[in-house]
């Protein structure tokens, strides 16, 4: 696969004087524990309380070279996502998964070949409620992303503008 035309610090340096809000940085709490590459794409929203329901759901449907993006609240309970789920994003075609929250099985991870970012690494499943929400906009780590937003993430860091940047 070839390099994204982008790197996160350069959207930064283009973006300094932004102050509408529509350009927006992460916190540096994400781990790499995917295909460890970077990527972007449009945003594609769920809220997820310690239930991966409407993940697994999402990874199931055509990715179409977006961005899935999971409000787990941050919590550090549960894994999120596993390697059954990395393995259908990527036959599914999602561009990667940033994760508000924890993810499992690391190596599963990692050989699914799907890029992913998570707060930590966590062996415990989650119970399934079919709870949950998707489409809807959620705060990542205090930052708001939203649906159609799009994602940046490389080695530096992870972004998210209102629009296309690179």
């Amino acid at each position: 696969m070839t390099s994204p035309a982008f790197t996160t610090c350069d959207l930064c340096d283009a973006q300094e004087g932004d102050t509408s809000g529509a350009f927006r940085v992460l916190p540096p709490v994400f781990r790499d524990f995917g295909a460890g590459r970077a990527f972007c794409g449009p945003v594609h929203t769920l809220r997820a309380p310690e239930d991966n329901s409407r993940v697994r759901e999402a990874v199931n449907s055509p990715g179409e070279g977006r961005v899935l993006v999971v409000d787990g609240g941050g919590s550090l309970r549960r894994a999120l996502v596993g390697g059954n789920l990395a393995v259908a994003a990527a036959k599914n075609g999602w561009a990667g998964i940033v994760v508000d929250g924890c993810v499992r099985d690391v190596a599963e991870l990692r050989a699914a070949g799907i890029p992913i970012r998570a707060l930590a690494l966590m062996p415990l499943r989650t119970d399934k409620r079919g709870e949950g929400q998707a489409g809807e906009p959620v705060r990542i780590q205090g930052v708001w992303v939203r649906p159609g937003d799009w994602l940046y993430a490389d080695e530096d860091g992870i972004v998210v503008s209102a629009k296309p940047l690179a």
